[in-house]
């Protein structure tokens, strides 16, 4: 079994997994640098490395530059 860490559905193959992921609303991330949001799936190719998909931003590094949008919003209120 394979789970999303985000919402924590299970999925049989790796492949559905993968699919979910972009779609998943709890993978929504923000960059501090440029202020966008966008999906996991936009942000990393290996589930590893995270870089804003805005071409004219530099922000990178999950939990760095980037961060999960429920995190953020939880630390404003």
């Amino acid at each position: 079994m394979h789970t999303c860490r985000n919402c924590n559905q299970s999925f049989q193959t790796e492949l559905a997994l993968e699919l979910h992921r972009d779609s998943c609303t709890k993978s929504q991330l923000c960059c501090h640098v440029c202020g966008e949001r966008f999906a996991e799936g936009e942000a990393t190719r290996d589930g590893w490395h995270y870089e804003c998909p805005n071409d004219d931003c530099d922000g990178n590094g999950l939990q760095e530059d980037i961060f999960n949008v429920d995190d953020v919003l939880t630390a404003t209120h």
